[in-house]
């Protein structure tokens, strides 16, 4: 999924520059470059991090899922106040970039969703889910 994203993303970025660029100037044009690239790069820490999570279990997917979204959010907004302090950042140029791209991502991830990516992943059996199921059926015999 984040292969996927990789090249939308970058034309974002650079579609988000020029938009930027044209509205605002060179300050508003690096915001907004900065904006959909903190965006994109958030994408792509979600999705690597659900890889590595399910690698261990389904329990671990999902504390990834909802506590990761809710780290990766404060780091958006870190970044956005830490550079608020530089003369030349734009605020409002970053957020125009980072909220639509982040919908965009959305939609990107939802359409990849419906059209059946993940749908054959398979996830291992919780070890300990598995022993009690093996002596649960050892009980039934």
């Amino acid at each position: 999924m984040v292969r996927r994203a990789i090249v939308p993303g970058a034309a974002g970025i650079l579609l988000s520059s020029v938009v930027g660029s044209i509205l605002g100037g060179t300050d508003a044009a690096v915001s907004a470059g900065i904006g959909a690239a903190v965006v994109l790069a958030n994408f792509s820490a979600h999705g690597l991090s659900l890889a590595w999570a399910s690698r261990i279990s389904i329990a671990f997917v999902q504390a990834v899922a909802l506590g990761g979204f809710v780290v990766r959010l404060g780091v958006i907004v870190g970044v956005m106040f830490a550079l608020n302090a530089l003369t030349w950042f734009s605020p409002l140029a970053f957020g125009l970039a980072a909220v639509p791209g982040t919908l965009l991502l959305l939609i990107f991830e939802a359409r990849l969703a419906l059209r059946g990516l993940g749908g054959e992943l398979e996830i291992p059996a919780d070890a300990s889910a598995a022993r009690a199921a093996r002596a649960l059926a050892a009980r039934e015999v």
